[in-house]
């Protein structure tokens, strides 16, 4: 069954456009089209070796940030056709929202950030955006994927504006405004509702996926769970109405259960801020103080809580941390080793650098090295520096 396509949606009829004109496909809307130059990505295809939690190359059931993105686009479809909004540029959204991150998850980030602390900084979401406006290289006519304005502005903005009323682009990340665009985003104002949607379905994935492999890891217990607000009634409710079943599969349904209720809280908050707000156009809604996707103050404390035990329990973890401390060596080794001298890199990326130690030069390593997932930044850091084999 469909449903008219509410006020403050997204329209694909009536994109602000691209900025390389490109006739409208006969089959596909804009924003479906955004999504499928997503998928076909080579940035998309890496995130499948890309850290979530633990290093891709732990194990095969561990979430990557490839299953990752596509655990949000499922959420966000669902949020987006609840509230009669478009599910394409939702999910579109959902999909590009990671495409900038580093190998080896927020640790590699953090080692990029350092290294280039001199360079202008990293910034995993402004990354993003260099990628999907420049550094992917598919199409004979321009850079990039040439992406929707509603889509650029959707991955730009999820978490919110980028700039405070008043502020200017010294308080942007070097990656914002390399992107000659910039000021067309409006980085003031709140994204489109579908945007906001790819945003709460990030929070809702990750929160939930994190407790799965915390505890398929065996670094998260049960009984730990059992005190925490939300997730311990949940865990507890699915044990007595299925007291024989096996703690795979308790997990599972405790955890398909939990996704169950945040996606109902945002639905409920949400059409709630939706009908005292007023808001008849999707540049109504931009123009708002505060996003109108929203969990309940209630769920937003019982999600703090969460958080603070994966933080305390999990992402601290020595297991997770020594993890962590070896993907920024390697990230931090690599940086140098081709700052220092730009002929180490491929010969196409040398192309680009200004000689060793060189504002451009940063930049062509920061770029080359964000888009490698785990393993090759290993393999590279073994060609780089190790020994073994030699006689």
């Amino acid at each position: 069954m469909t449903h008219p396509r509410a006020p403050y949606a997204c329209d694909p009829a009536h994109s602000r456009g691209r900025a390389f004109a490109q006739p409208e496909s006969a089959m596909r809307t804009a924003f479906q089209r955004d999504r499928d130059r997503i998928i076909h990505s080579s940035a998309f295809r890496r995130l499948k070796e890309k850290t979530q939690v633990f290093v891709a190359h732990e194990g095969d059931a561990y979430r990557t940030r490839l299953t990752h993105s596509l655990e949000v686009a499922q959420i966000a479809r669902t949020l987006a056709r609840a509230l009669h909004v478009d599910e394409d540029l939702a999910e579109a959204a959902a999909l590009a929202h990671d495409l900038g991150h580093p190998p080896f998850g927020h640790s590699g980030e953090d080692a990029l950030q350092d290294a280039m602390a001199g360079f202008g900084g990293f910034d995993h979401n402004a990354q993003t955006l260099r990628v999907i406006t420049k550094l992917e290289h598919r199409y004979p006519q321009f850079e990039g994927l040439n992406l929707s304005w509603e889509t650029l502005e959707g991955v730009v903005k999820h978490n919110g504006p980028l700039l405070a009323p008043g502020a200017g682009p010294e308080a942007l990340a070097w990656g914002f405004t390399a992107y000659e665009g910039w000021r067309a985003l409006e980085l003031h104002t709140h994204a489109g509702v579908e945007a906001q949607i790819a945003a709460l379905s990030d929070d809702i994935a990750y929160n939930n996926h994190d407790i799965d492999d915390g505890l398929r890891s065996g670094i998260l217990t049960l009984d730990q769970l059992l005190e925490l607000p939300l997730v311990g009634d949940v865990f507890r409710s699915a044990r007595a109405r299925y007291p024989d079943m096996g703690q795979d599969i308790l997990i599972h349904e405790a955890v398909r259960e939990l996704i169950g209720l945040m996606v109902s809280d945002v639905l409920t908050e949400t059409r709630h801020r939706l009908s005292q707000c007023g808001a008849d156009s999707p540049d109504a809604v931009r123009a708002l103080d505060q996003p109108v996707v929203a969990f309940s103050e209630a769920m937003t404390e019982k999600l703090a809580a969460v958080r603070r035990f994966l933080y305390a329990n999990l992402y601290l973890h020595y297991k997770v941390k020594r993890m962590k401390e070896k993907g920024k060596r390697v990230v931090r080794d690599l940086f140098a080793a081709f700052l220092n001298d730009p002929q180490l890199l491929p010969t196409t990326w040398q192309r680009t650098c200004d000689g060793a130690g060189g504002q451009a030069t940063a930049r062509t390593v920061c770029d080359y090295i964000a888009g490698m997932t785990d393993r090759y930044a290993v393999d590279e850091h073994r060609k780089l520096f190790s020994l073994d084999g030699w006689r």
